[in-house]
Parts: C-alpha cells; sequence; structure tokens
C-alpha cells in the first residue's frame, strides 16, 4: 500500500473511532439504575419524602434478611436517617436505632397499606399522623438535622411498645410483609409467666441477668485459673519478665473476659430502652476499666524491663530517661482509656475539647508554667546538668537529687527535708553540680601566737607541707602553704589544698586526717596555737616602780638595726631561712 492511499484510511479510522466515543461511554440501563438506585440521597424535606425514603429503605432490608444479602441488608442505615434518635443517642444507640426501625415497619405493614398521596408533601403543617395510631412525624426544630421532617423520638422510643400490641396480628394485604423480623429463639422459648415485665424487664430477662452474672464470675475465676497455671510454667523460664508479665496481665485480663461476656449477654437477652442504656453504662465503665488495667499493667512491666537494664549501666541518666518514658506511658494509657470510655458511652469528647473556645485561652495560660516545666525537664535530659545522687545547689537551696519529675526535680537537703524545685526554675537557674567535682577544696586558717620565732614558723610551714604531700588523698600539683597575715591576737597560716575523694563523707575523714597530723605536728615543734587574748599594761601602781618598757631609742642602734634587713645586711632572709620551701616552686 502506497502512502498516499496509508494517510486517507488512517483518517478515516480516526473519524469512525471517535464517533463510536459517546457509545462506548454509556453504561448497561440496569446497571445505571442501580447506581441511581444506591446513590439515591434520603429525603426528609416533607413528611411524604421521609415516609418514602423510609419505606423503600425498609422494603430492600427485608429483601437483604430473605435473601441473605448484607449489602441489601446496609439499607437499614437510610431508614435509620429517618428517625429522631436523640431519644437513644449515646450507649448502644446504633443497635437500639436500628431495632426502632425494624419495629416500626413491622407495625406500620400490619397497620396500613401506605399510600403516598395522602401523606403531605408541603412543610405547612408541622407534624403528620399515621392514620389510628400514635406514629409521628415532625419538623425538627433544633439541633443538627433541625428543618428535617423525622419520626418523632417519642415514636422512636415506644417503637417496641407499639410492636408488643401488634405482634400477633397479620399483615395488611400489599403492604411492605414487615421487615422480616422474627421474635428471636430465646424469647420464644421462655414460658408465658416469664414474659410479665418488673421494672421494663421480662422476668425471663432478670433470670438471664442473674445468670449472666454468675457466669461472667465464673469465666473471670477460670481465666484466673488459668493465668496462674501459666504463671507457674513461666517460673522455669530462664528470663523474669515473662513471669512479670503474666503476673501482672491475670486480674486484668480475667475481668476482661467476664466483661465482654457480660457485654454479649445484654444483646443475648434483648434488653431495650432505658435497662439497656443503664447495663451497657455499668458493662461498658467495667469494660474499659479492664482494657485500661491491662493496658497499665503492660505499660508497667515495660517499665520495670526497661530499669532493670538501666541498672545495669553506671551511668543514672538512663534511670532519669526510663522514669521519664515509664510516666508518659502510663499517663498515655489512662488517658486515651478514658477518652475512648466516654466516647463510647455517648459523650463527643473532641467536640467537647473543641467546644473550649473561648475557654481555650485561660487554659493555655493556666497550662503555660506545666508546659514549661515540662520542656525543662527534657532540656534537663538532654543537657545533663546533674543526675539522681548528685550533691548540687540550686539558688539558696543545696541537696542530693532524689527524683527528676515532670514538673519538679526533688532534693533531699541535708537537714533531711525535701524540697521540690519547678524544672523550669532550675533550666534558667545556675546549678553549682558538687557531685560532678573532681577535687574538693579544703582552706582554713591557723594563728600561732606572736611570740613563735620566725624559723620554727618556717620550720611550722614546712611540715604541714609534708603532711599534704603525704596524704593519699590529697591533690600533689597544686596546694598553698603560707604565713599569710597578721592577726589581732595570731600569726595567721592560711592551708589551701584540695581532696580527691567520691563524696562529702570521705571529704570529711580525710579533712579530719589532715588537721589532726597538723596538730601532732604543732606538738612535735612546740608551736603554740593562739587565741583571742588581751594583755593589760598598768604603768602606775602604787607603791611599786613606773613601768619602764625599756626600749634603746638611741639613734646609731636603730639605724644599723634597719639597715641590717636591706639587701645584703647582715641579718636581711628576703626568701626565708631555708627551712621552707613553697610548694610551687619544688619542681623549679
Amino acid at each position: 500500500m502506497n502512502s498516499q492511499m496509508f494517510l486517507p484510511l488512517t483518517f478515516a479510522f480516526c473519524i469512525f473511532g471517535f464517533a463510536l466515543l459517546p457509545l462506548a461511554a454509556q453504561s448497561d440501563p440496569k446497571e445505571l439504575s442501580v447506581i441511581e438506585e444506591r446513590l439515591q440521597r434520603v429525603n426528609t424535606n416533607t413528611p411524604r419524602e421521609t415516609m418514602a425514603s423510609f419505606m423503600r429503605a425498609m422494603n430492600k432490608y427485608r429483601e437483604g434478611t430473605l435473601e441473605n444479602d448484607p449489602d441489601l441488608m446496609e439499607w437499614i442505615n437510610d431508614a435509620v436517617r429517618c428517625l429522631d434518635t436523640r431519644q437513644i443517642d449515646g450507649v448502644a444507640s446504633a443497635q437500639s436505632a436500628k431495632d426502632s426501625a425494624i419495629y416500626l415497619k413491622e407495625v406500620i405493614d400490619r397497620a396500613i397499606k401506605i399510600n403516598l398521596d395522602y401523606i403531605p408533601d408541603s412543610r405547612d403543617e408541622p407534624t403528620w399522623t399515621l392514620k389510628d395510631t400514635e406514629i409521628k412525624v415532625v419538623l425538627v426544630e433544633e439541633g443538627d438535622r433541625a428543618g428535617e421532617f423525622l419520626f418523632s423520638k417519642y415514636t422512636v422510643a415506644r417503637a417496641r411498645e407499639f410492636y408488643d400490641k401488634v405482634d400477633d396480628l397479620p399483615y395488611v394485604k400489599g403492604s411492605g410483609q414487615g421487615a422480616g423480623f422474627r421474635q428471636p429463639w430465646l424469647e420464644r422459648s421462655v414460658p408465658a409467666w416469664t414474659r410479665e415485665s418488673l421494672f421494663d424487664i421480662a422476668y425471663w430477662q432478670w433470670i438471664g441477668l442473674f445468670i449472666a452474672i454468675l457466669c461472667g464470675l465464673i469465666i473471670k475465676l477460670i481465666v484466673k485459673g488459668v493465668g496462674n497455671l501459666v504463671h507457674r510454667l513461666t517460673r522455669h523460664t530462664e528470663t523474669d519478665w515473662d513471669d512479670t508479665l503474666v503476673e501482672s496481665e491475670i486480674n486484668p485480663v480475667s475481668l476482661l473476659a467476664s466483661s465482654g461476656f457480660w457485654w454479649a449477654s445484654l444483646y443475648i437477652l434483648r434488653f431495650e430502652g432505658v435497662p439497656l442504656k443503664v447495663l451497657t453504662v455499668l458493662v461498658q465503665i467495667t469494660l474499659s476499666v479492664s482494657v485500661i488495667w491491662v493496658f497499665y499493667a503492660l505499660a508497667d512491666t515495660v517499665s520495670k524491663y526497661l530499669r532493670s537494664l538501666a541498672e545495669r549501666t553506671s551511668n543514672t541518666l538512663d534511670d532519669q530517661i526510663v522514669k521519664l518514658i515509664s510516666r508518659t506511658m502510663k499517663a498515655f494509657v489512662i488517658i486515651m482509656g478514658v477518652m475512648i470510655g466516654l466516647e463510647n458511652l455517648g459523650i463527643e469528647v473532641y467536640q467537647l475539647l473543641a467546644g473550649l473556645g473561648i475557654g481555650g485561652l485561660a487554659i493555655a495560660l493556666a497550662a503555660k508554667d506545666s508546659l514549661s516545666n515540662f520542656f525543662a525537664s527534657i532540656t534537663i535530659m538532654i543537657d545533663r546538668p546533674f543526675q539522681v545522687g548528685h550533691w548540687i545547689k540550686v539558688g539558696n537551696s543545696d541537696g542530693t537529687v532524689e527524683d527528676v519529675g515532670f514538673r519538679s526535680t526533688k532534693i533531699r537537703t541535708f537537714y533531711n527535708s525535701l524540697i521540690s524545685i519547678p524544672n523550669s526554675e532550675i533550666a534558667n537557674t545556675g546549678v553549682d553540680n558538687m557531685g560532678l567535682r573532681q577535687y574538693r577544696r579544703v582552706k582554713t586558717f591557723l594563728g600561732v601566737t606572736y611570740d613563735t620565732p620566725s624559723e620554727k614558723i618556717e620550720a611550722f610551714l614546712e611540715g604541714i607541707k609534708n603532711i599534704i604531700k603525704a596524704n593519699p588523698h590529697t591533690r600533689k600539683d597544686y596546694f598553698h602553704v603560707v604565713f599569710n597575715d597578721f592577726g589581732t591576737s595570731s600569726l595567721d597560716i592560711m592551708v589551701y589544698f584540695f581532696l580527691s575523694v567520691p563524696n562529702w563523707s570521705d571529704e570529711l575523714v580525710e579533712r579530719q586526717n589532715v588537721l589532726l597530723e597538723i596538730i601532732r605536728l604543732a606538738e612535735e615543734l612546740k608551736v603554740e596555737f593562739a587565741f583571742p587574748t588581751q594583755t593589760l599594761h598598768i604603768m602606775n601602781q602604787p607603791g611599786h616602780p613606773a613601768y619602764d618598757p625599756g626600749h634603746n631609742t638611741d639613734h646609731d642602734y636603730l639605724s644599723g638595726g634597719s639597715r641590717n634587713f636591706a639587701a645584703g645586711g647582715s641579718k636581711a632572709q628576703p626568701a626565708g631561712s631555708g627551712l621552707f620551701i613553697p610548694p610551687h616552686r619544688e619542681s623549679s
């Protein structure tokens, strides 16, 4: 085929293909009707539209129950949307609403054949009542569904009551033939006298409730016994964490098993209305507590395992991190458990939190300090200015760190009180970590009497220097022993050195050892320590000659004595007598 014929044919095929596209895009009419039917929205704009939507959905549901078709049975959700369920909102509301829809359909098809032409198709009348019944469709005036026509909340709440009155009547010819509802086997099988009720609960339900409670307690004992058996088996394993896990989970799991059985019993026994609400609340609270308990015990076991790992290390930082992780996990379990439990009870937790609105700012301001302390605790964990067991000074407080929490750090003072300092204050204040000292300073002053000869003072200084060098716990590369000052009643000697000891107790002992050695040295050299004294000279006393201090005031004597201490003088010793060599000059 030449190129001149190929181009026209290609163009023709393209035109033909585009012409067929609209036909190919069209769906099968049958499939299209199914899609439209499923996407058709529930219309509650008028009483007629509400009844039409309800009957259409319930007829589909009946078809689904007869054919056991789950897809068709989902139509009951559309029927529920035609009901004002505010009276049954909360616990078990979904199932109760479905039951009410089924009972209403059963009652309507036994009472009348619905003709939509006789139902108002306008919004002029706020209430429409089904002929010869108390079934009403009313205009909702408040709430999320304001402006819709729905089966009234009182109609929904009394649906079972209406059904009990007509359950023995046949379906009206030409009606939808009910909702495919059949009384449960248990309810059909009990003796007639047990169908009488007490406090809106049938006698057979009271009996069933007693048996359910008893069986739940028996299940609890059985699960607990199985748990004890498993615990005995885990004792023979090499690890300890499985023993701790099983032991901590025995009680919560047994309570969870019994709560689950009680939950199922409520629907087996077909409780409805207020009794169902009350019993469901009690069971859900028990179930929520057991679930929280299970996860709390699990978090506690994980915390103990992490704590055992942290104890194997010498660093106390991981101990603090484990405590923080443990508290976070437990707080998370409790908060999430309570929130989920409240949601299951029908309380809109998230809407409640979102509804704080105006009070949000006040709450944020109130929580400012808590958040500040929390982030400060994280800063302390990362920066590690101290660890548990360290002696620290913060402001006017000092002591040993006992615990670092979310909000505060606890310090045990040396007079055994416990101080809690907010972490934000610690993070913004200088922390003097005495526990991280490599050396512990000792600074003291010794006063010797004024009549102590200079040579003896130098010998005393040399002896103290040797004492410090001889002690195995003193720092040898930096210390001072020096005649420092003329005191008011003594010649003052400064002793300045450092101890290399791990704690305060050892510091006190080694300080004591050095000072005792100094006392023994003073006894050996006959050096006397001074104490505050005053000398009183009486210049004139009756019957005695006048006091003469004996000062030589000769000019030559005084001048010569002064020159003896000049450079090169006969008595000059500017570097001392040689009995004492300062520590910092020994190496040179």
